[in-house]
């Protein structure tokens, strides 16, 4: 037996050991293996060994470690939740560069690896409302109601305010401390550059280089401090970053300054002015750390962007929700809401839960979910989803699903998944990050001698420069940014139109795909097939045959087998017991009814169990099947007795996906378990020059196979069970949102509508969000391989140009930014 989990809190690879060790020491584990750049481990043992066993033994360790299921947070006990006022916990945070993978926090600080300020994870569970008064603010009641003193109606309370808005005020905080500070510094240091310094008249040179040291401690010491911290956290643990960079280059020039000022008798000529001071760079150092901390800023705030689209979705979950209990109306908070609690949904609403309506009817706007803007009509008995709006109808509805349960809850929490995984298209972003700080401080150094030795007087002045503004200007971060800002948001993007995406490389491959099979059964027909008719070729009546096969039917889950039993149901047939009951795969269902053993299956099914088909019933089923119905043989004791006859219209989308799919240069293929004359019959109607018919999921399975060695880029999209194979082996497994679970859960993209349509919607998302990617990418490999030279020099022999480190701080500060703006148009996008 072998099972994957998720490990939280390893940062090294001593971590990796020690948790390898503890968990291999497990009672009945045979062996343990884990892996640090994925945050998992894989567990192989004689005997299933329940997650709470490992979780107690890494807990005698410490604690620092724990494990996990996927898709759950790395909380290690009750006491590391952070506790909002309302009594929900929250506050999940990963690095915005996904420098460990997936790996997550429980509390705002920056990443051991880059530096950045960690992202805050959107929580998919709405938390508890609480109420207050607008006049009484003091007063706090978990249920709505009036007020004790003045009596007027209670008001939701609002939630804490997110860790991503307390991480911007403070940051906006400290850059307007360090514009306070770093404005007069800098206006000193300019006034050098006038004739007859009217400064000088006040105070001599060497005071004012006085004046400036002390306006630079609050700048240095307070609003940037962070920066020379996670400097110093990247030396120690080696993992140098952009703050490395920016460390050393600003802390030397601010050490330089105040050194020159204590001992500039230590200095040679080169570095002091006509009037014997050392030249003194504190409007340099405050300058570069205030431009880097807007810099920082102005990320803060578009990271908040990147999010936009999971923030929308939570904000279609209302607070409350209105209770029918005892023929009378309660409004209750939306997390008190319990499965079968009867809700009443009125005109304009959002509706809580999902579930089922019970009672009434109404159109419902579901194109914040499905993306489709025409609403849909709503009658007893038919599903509604949490955050979709009501129209101007009222209707009780039956909640079904709740909490993190409802596909709202399921849509973000796959959005979240999706943010944090990696497209492959990063890893060679990943290789030169990883070399790219070494390699600019070496350039530093290189600069900074070649300027001591061939530049012009005063030399060192301008090594010292250089070197610094080549330190200032490299940005490592926007080539860390590049991929993931794009993913973010586009999967943000395609959540918005019904495209849900599992991870990055599905979204990636999704742009090569060059193949499509689809199934035909809910995927190119609605899905909802109905019974057109059930002939019997002998004297059994037509009531007893369909009894027998609609209880044949009552425990298959296959679309066809619900039709079956729906027709019996609306026939007032009686479904009686059904013993040896045997669904077989790609053929159809075998049971005894009535101690009669009935077959019904395609004539596959009739043939495995050696049972003849006459001509006449034969070429009766074939006159059926070329006009695209399905046909389903009926026999008794081995006789052939019969047929039913499946209609299941072809979607109003399919038609119009698949040529705009071909247009696009995707070859579109149906596989379907049908006859060759149904399948025929569709594919016809389709323009369809590829199809294969009879197909079991094998062959679905070894199509794919055959395609993906001739080169093709395979997607798969299906709905039923079985499907899933075929699924999990495509490139790209394509889901219908109205199919199973199975399904869903084999395929990488999932399309919440569940048409062809959607299909078309993933293909033009992924081509924008690659192109989008390969932007960020080229525009920061660019700035950096042009930004360094200039800032080293390159320019000076033959323009007569240099960088100044201030400049070079700017450019650096906004080429992160640039990055996460141009991800940002992805919001916009038509697709």
């Amino acid at each position: 037996m072998k099972h994957t989990y998720h490990i939280y809190g390893m940062t090294c690879n001593g971590c990796r050991s020690h948790v390898e060790e503890v968990l291999s020491k497990v009672e009945g584990v045979l062996k343990a293996t884990v892996d640090l750049d994925k945050a998992e481990t894989t567990i192989e043992m004689e005997k299933h060994i329940s997650i709470e066993t490992f979780q107690n033994s890494l807990q005698k360790e410490g604690g620092r470690y724990s494990i996990h299921k996927d898709g759950e947070h790395n909380y290690t006990n009750e006491k590391e939740k952070k506790i909002l006022p309302n009594g929900k916990a929250t506050g999940a945070f990963y690095c915005p560069m996904h420098c460990e993978g997936n790996k997550i926090y429980d509390k705002a600080r920056d990443c051991p690896v880059c530096g950045m300020d960690l992202v805050e994870e959107i929580n998919i569970v709405p938390s508890s409302t609480q109420f207050t008064c607008s006049m009484h603010p003091e007063i706090i009641k978990e249920e709505s109601g009036s007020c004790p003193i003045c009596g007027m109606d209670l008001i939701p309370l609002e939630g804490a305010i997110s860790e991503e808005n307390k991480t911007y005020k403070k940051l906006l905080n400290k850059f307007w401390v360090a514009v306070a500070f770093t404005v007069p510094i800098f206006l000193i240091a300019m006034s050098e550059m006038l004739n007859n310094n009217p400064l000088y008249t006040i105070l001599e040179q060497k005071k004012w280089n006085w004046i400036q040291f002390v306006l630079s401690i609050p700048v240095v010491f307070f609003a940037t401090w962070m920066f020379f911290e996670r400097a110093w956290r990247s030396i120690k643990t080696t993992n140098l970053n952009m703050f490395t960079l920016i460390g050393i280059g600003s802390g030397i020039a601010w050490l330089f300054s105040v050194f020159a000022m204590l001992f500039p008798d230590v200095f040679p000529s080169d570095f002091k002015t006509t009037d014997g001071n050392v030249f003194v760079y504190f409007e340099a150092t405050t300058v570069i750390l205030s431009l880097v901390l807007l810099g920082q800023l102005l990320e803060a705030r578009a990271h908040s962007q990147t999010s936009g689209a999971i923030k929308e979705l939570l904000k279609l979950v209302p607070s409350t929700a209105t209770l029918v209990e005892d023929g009378e109306d309660k409004i209750i908070a939306i997390d008190q809401i319990e499965h079968g609690n009867l809700l009443r949904v009125k005109p304009g609403e959002k509706i809580p839960v999902d579930g089922s309506i019970i009672e009434g009817h109404s159109n419902i706007d579901e194109s914040m979910i499905t993306g489709e803007p025409i609403p849909v009509d709503k009658n007893v008995d038919d599903k509604v989803s949490s955050g979709t709006i009501n129209g101007t109808k009222s209707f009780i509805m039956k909640a079904e699903k709740v909490g993190s349960e409802t596909l709202l809850s399921q849509i973000i929490h796959m959005v979240n998944n999706a943010s944090r995984s990696k497209a492959p298209i990063q890893k060679l972003a990943d290789k030169i990050s990883k070399y790219f700080v070494p390699i600019v401080l070496i350039v530093s150094v290189i600069t900074f001698i070649v300027w001591v030795i061939f530049g012009p007087d005063p030399a060192y002045v301008f090594a010292f420069v250089n070197a610094i503004a080549v330190l200032i200007i490299a940005c490592p971060c926007a080539l860390g940014l590049a991929t993931p800002m794009s993913v973010m948001v586009g999967v943000g993007r395609g959540a918005q139109s019904g495209v849900l995406i599992k991870n990055a490389e599905a979204l990636e491959k999704m742009n090569k795909v060059d193949t499509l099979i689809v199934d035909k059964t809910g995927t190119i027909t609605e899905g909802k097939p109905s019974v057109e008719k059930v002939i019997a070729t002998n004297s059994i009546g037509e009531t007893t045959l369909v009894q027998y096969i609609a209880s044949l039917n009552q425990y298959s889950e296959h679309p066809l087998a619900e039709a079956i039993v729906n027709y019996g149901k609306s026939k007032d047939v009686a479904i009686t017991k059904v013993n040896d009951f045997e669904a077989v795969t790609g053929k159809g269902v075998t049971g005894t009814v009535d101690n009669k053993k009935i077959a019904l299956g395609n004539a596959k099914l009739l043939e495995q169990f050696s049972i003849v088909i006459t001509e006449s019933l034969v070429n009766k089923v074939i006159v059926e099947q070329e006009q695209g119905k399905t046909v389903s043989y009926i026999a008794i004791e081995n006789e052939a007795i019969g047929y039913v006859t499946i209609f299941d219209a072809i979607k109003k989308t399919s038609q119009n996906a698949i040529a705009e799919l071909q247009n696009n240069g995707v070859q579109v293929i149906m596989l379907t378990g049908d006859n060759k004359n149904t399948a025929k019959a569709v594919a016809a109607q389709l323009n369809l020059k590829h199809y294969k018919a009879e197909c079991l999921p094998e062959d679905k399975l070894n199509e794919i196979k055959k395609l993906q060695d001739q080169g093709n880029v395979v997607a798969m999209a299906g709905d039923g069970i079985n499907d899933a194979p075929a699924l999990a082996q495509s490139d790209v497994g394509i889901a219908m949102g109205t199919g199973t679970d199975v399904a869903i859960e084999s395929a990488s993209i999932t399309l919440v509508k569940g048409d062809l349509q959607g299909i078309v919607k993933a293909k033009k998302l992924s081509h924008n969000v690659v192109k989008n990617i390969r932007q960020n990418l080229f525009f920061a490999f660019i700035y950096n391989v042009i930004g360094v030279p200039i800032a080293a020099g390159v320019l000076y022999p033959i323009f007569g140009l240099l960088l100044s480190p201030m400049i070079a701080a700017l450019a650096m500060s906004f080429s992160s930014v640039s990055v996460i703006v141009n991800a940002l148009r992805l919001r916009n996008i038509k697709i």
